[in-house]
């Protein structure tokens, strides 16, 4: 799937409709630092610096879809309780309808309390109601499905085991989405899978599929047997079994497996990567895509957020870079700023140091070269500012630049030590340093200190700056001049 095509599917995604029905969770994260032990027990002492409160469970894969632009119908049941107030209002403040989510006085919000400290989990603790909604609850929720299936393109189940997903509603459901023919997409949990017969698609994890079929994964031959019975048995028209860090398999009525290879990277968090797959895929589909190129999207997607902490979501940006960062095409590191600022975000969540440089970079030499390298060095990655042609002419004349700024940014990409570019149109870098924030600020050697655009801004919030000496004699306007040395008489 190419950068064109994935465009393509995502352009047409923001004008679909789609319908999640499932267990909401509200997911409240609790971050500190800790560096002593308790004197009371051998545990260690947290010191809360903020806490935050987001949609889980179902609620994540209404942010995924968000994150994508597509519109969002939810249904599901939820407590006549504080923390139930909470979640509507969460989703309210996302442009939610909540229509289609009732509250039972005779139910506990389920809420995933998370203690996080030094970049990592440290406890959980849950509270929820998980026995079965009554059947006057079901049959309003199966109501409100009826007349939400003429608006929409898929129809995602998502199910926590919390208790709105009794097995009569699921077949309810997946009965009136095979009549009218609209793709029904399920994230499934236990060990009866019976309940989720004749759906389009599934897509358990390994463990859950295990769950199921009662064999152990632990090798091939075992993975295909584990795929078909799945698919066979409950009637499927596609199987996406997740694997973590080995990728996805793609099972198909047909018989034929498609084994998606992810790349090994920094997993923080796997929480919320289910809901994230069961997202991209449904709005895939829901849009036409084939179920090859939903799950290609699908394991982009997931080798993202498992990079990030807690339960996130992902952005076409963020798939659109991934996509082309595995296929090493440097013009997926040129992004708009709005772009970068999305992906720097989650790089600076999951600890990554930020290095920030700038400049014109007009006909690119061996100083340039090794400039970069050695700022690179300084940190987790390497953000470069691209002077635009106009901004050149306003510092160095009318002459310049001699490479314009497409040309010049096609060339700084390929190099392995930048990771991402983007054109600035200003006189000065601060707007866009502002943006991207750095760690570490890095300007050439022919600088003081006190003369760098931003540096205030950059130790305001504890970065600080770099200066890097130049190769003697390496410079653009000494290759301007001996070429005219040479080549004048000419």
């Amino acid at each position: 799937m190419n950068r064109q095509q994935m465009e393509q599917v995502f352009s047409a995604i923001t004008e679909t409709r789609l319908l999640v029905v499932g267990d909401l969770i509200l997911d409240k994260y609790i971050w500190g630092k800790t560096s002593r032990i308790s004197p009371e027990a051998p545990v260690q002492v947290v010191e809360v610096e903020r806490d935050e409160l987001r949609l889980g469970g179902a609620g994540n894969v209404v942010n995924n879809l968000l994150s994508f632009g597509c519109q969002v119908a939810v249904a599901s049941v939820v407590g006549a309780d504080e923390d139930g107030q909470k979640l509507l209002n969460l989703l309210t403040q996302r442009g939610i309808d909540i229509g289609g989510i009732q509250q039972s006085s005779q139910r506990t919000t389920s809420r995933k309390s998370r203690v996080l400290a030094s970049h990592q989990q440290m406890l959980r603790i849950d509270r929820e109601s998980t026995g079965a909604i009554s059947s006057e609850e079901q049959a309003a929720l199966l109501e409100y499905v009826k007349l939400q299936l003429p608006q929409v393109g898929a129809v995602l189940l998502s199910d926590y085991l919390k208790g709105v997903l009794a097995p009569e509603l699921l077949q309810q459901i997946i009965g009136l989405c095979r009549q009218a023919k609209i793709p029904v997409i399920v994230d499934p949990k236990g060990e009866d899978f019976s309940r989720y017969r004749g759906a389009t698609l599934l897509t358990p994890n390994r463990r859950e599929a295990e769950v199921a079929t009662g064999i152990v994964i632990d090798n091939d031959a075992a993975l295909l047997q584990a795929g078909a019975n799945l698919l066979n048995a409950q009637q499927l028209d596609a199987l996406v079994l997740t694997r973590s860090e080995a990728g996805l398999s793609l099972f198909a009525a047909d018989g034929s497996v498609e084994h998606l290879p992810t790349e090994a990277r920094e997993v923080f968090d796997v929480s919320g990567a289910g809901d994230t797959v069961v997202a991209i895929i449904g709005a895939a589909l829901a849009v036409g895509a084939s179920l090859s190129d939903a799950a290609s999207l699908a394991n982009l997607a997931a080798g993202i957020v498992v990079g990030k902490l807690g339960t996130s979501t992902v952005t076409a940006s963020e798939i659109l870079v991934e996509s082309a960062r595995r296929n090493r095409r440097p013009e997926g590191k040129i992004l708009p700023r709005d772009e970068l600022a999305i992906l720097l975000d989650s790089q600076r969540t999951a600890g990554k140091k930020i290095v920030f440089t700038n400049g014109c970079f007009d006909l690119l030499h061996a100083g340039h070269v090794k400039y970069l390298q050695q700022a690179r060095n300084l940190g987790d990655l390497l953000v470069l500012g691209l002077n635009s042609d106009d901004s050149i002419r306003r510092l160095k004349g009318p002459k310049r630049p001699l490479l314009d700024e497409s040309e010049r940014a096609q060339i700084l990409a390929a190099l392995d030590c930048i990771d991402y570019l983007t054109i600035f149109d200003e006189d000065t870098p601060l707007e866009l340093l502002q943006i991207v924030r750095p760690d570490i600020l890095v300007k050439g050697g022919d600088y003081l200190p006190d003369e760098v655009v931003g540096k205030e801004l950059v130790e305001s919030y504890g970065g600080r700056v770099e200066l890097i000496q130049f190769v003697d004699g390496k410079s653009t306007t000494n290759i301007i001049d001996k070429i005219l040395s040479m080549y004048r008489d000419e």
